[in-house]
């Protein structure tokens, strides 16, 4: 099968027409596609929620658990839209693998993205967090004529937790990574905020807009892509992206034993896991950001 062929390679850029901007557009937009998340997913959609996020397109990789249920108990119906998403789709004439969260993310630009003004492209385990403003609009209202915004993770490891404790994601896990440019493999990276109207290709950790592979910082300060990791491209003044990695070493384990289903790939992804959770250990800070929002608009 196509997608079995991993050492080929997935197709993870895709290109596309962008959707024409409603007359109404406005707001912000998440995109995220999940698979058995009941235990977390409450509470980050009830977080971005409250933070100012208008609507959540969310994409159904196949979950068995509560997840839909604790995501419809959550949101109010007119803030969802759940479109199922188990897939796994491949180039035929090329041998390789569709990115099908690329292809999500694709989808998603394209059929819903002329309603609002950004649309925003992370996973559950992420969360945005204002840092002055009061929510998340207004965090990107200096960046209105902007077209693609690309925060950097700041990666958050066990913070001492053995098993997963009582409460909250961002009560619990306040240490980070000292440096969110870290040049180990793998934890300096990116996940972006676009205007879905002038997006004409898309990766997980980039996008292009207007056919120009260019972002800007939440200072507004644009660079090329490529320059990114540069650390004058550094800053989290109006909005941070905390990336929840690992949470507990239990949950870490659990996580480790959901990996690919193949030996080999699971033997890669093991090493690479615990490679990024020992580069976020190496050196860490306390960094409360996400407490002293959550409690400014009423979260905790």
């Amino acid at each position: 099968m196509l997608w079995k062929l991993a050492s080929l390679g997935k197709i993870s850029r895709v290109s596309m027409v962008p959707p024409a901007p409603s007359p109404e557009r406005h707001g912000v937009a998440l995109t995220v596609i999940l698979r058995n998340e009941e235990r977390y997913v409450a509470e980050w959609a009830g977080f971005h929620h409250l933070a100012g996020v208008r609507h959540f397109h969310v994409y159904d990789n196949g979950c068995t658990d509560g997840t839909l249920a604790r995501l419809a108990e959550a949101l109010p119906s007119e803030a969802l839209t759940v479109i199922p998403w188990k897939q796994k789709l491949g180039d035929a004439r090329l041998r390789r693998a569709l990115h099908n969260q690329v292809l999500a993310f694709a989808h998603a630009a394209s059929n819903f993205g002329g309603a609002f003004r950004w649309m925003g492209f992370i996973d559950v385990d992420e969360f945005l967090i204002p840092k002055q403003a009061a929510n998340i609009p207004a965090a990107l209202a200096h960046l209105e004529d902007t077209e693609c915004i690309s925060l950097p993770w700041h990666m958050f490891g066990h913070s001492g937790h053995d098993t997963a404790p009582d409460g909250p994601v961002l009560q619990n896990y306040t240490l980070r990574a000292r440096d969110p440019l870290n040049p180990a493999k793998g934890l300096r990276n990116f996940k972006c905020l676009a205007d879905p109207c002038r997006l004409t290709a898309l990766r997980v950790h980039s996008m292009t807009c207007s056919h120009r592979d260019v972002s800007v910082n939440d200072a507004g300060i644009e660079y090329a892509h490529r320059q990114r990791t540069l650390p004058e491209f550094y800053s989290s003044s109006h909005l941070q992206l905390n990336h929840y990695y690992s949470r507990s070493r239990t949950e870490l384990e659990e996580k480790l034993r959901r990996g690919p289903a193949s030996p080999t790939a699971r033997r890669d992804y093991e090493r690479k896991v615990r490679r990024l959770v020992s580069a976020i250990e190496s050196e860490t800070i306390e960094d409360s950001s996400a407490i002293s929002f959550a409690r400014r608009i009423g979260f905790l």
